[in-house]
């Protein structure tokens, strides 16, 4: 899977990503970290709030956190560049698992934003985390969503 997603644009050959993969007990013990950075964030969260929080990285055996690297200092690829090849890391990650049977879903949430989990998972200050891919046995199959009508979106540029 980490073999597929790789093959992703990358302008400039930078590699502005890598991965961080979460499972077994090091999904709880995130879990319960995120507990202690909820309640430093607001002591009075709501219990429901901190059962989320805690369970968060335990539906799926396995965690793949995808991060950007975005250093400051490379300045011929635009971060936005670098950023968007993270981006598709995660997509191809979730295809490739799914292509192989797999469940897989593509999650945010605070956490991903969080400077102290951050930290906690190891990441620098030039890493942003694009996203956690999560990937375990599906349990029910997804119900496909209402998409736009692509015709809607698309306009034809014609020369003035």
């Amino acid at each position: 899977m980490l073999r597929s997603a790789v093959r992703v644009p990358d302008h400039g050959k930078r590699v502005p990503f890598r991965f961080v993969r979460i499972e077994g007990d090091a999904r709880d013990a995130l879990g319960e970290r995120l507990v202690a950075r909820t309640l430093a964030r607001d002591p009075e969260a709501a219990p429901a709030a901190l059962d989320k929080d805690r369970k968060r990285f335990s539906h799926a055996p396995l965690v793949i956190v995808v991060v950007a690297v975005l250093d400051a200092d490379d300045t011929a690829i635009p971060e936005v560049e670098r950023l968007l090849t993270a981006g598709c890391v995660c997509f191809a990650l979730l295809q490739a698992a799914q292509a192989m049977g797999f469940g897989a879903s593509w999650l945010t949430g605070w956490p991903a934003f969080d400077e102290a989990v951050l930290d906690v998972l190891g990441l620098g200050a030039q890493e942003r985390i694009a996203g956690f891919i999560h990937i375990g046995t599906p349990r029910i199959e997804a119900p496909e969503r209402e998409r736009p009508d692509p015709a809607s979106l698309l306009t034809d540029w014609r020369a003035p």
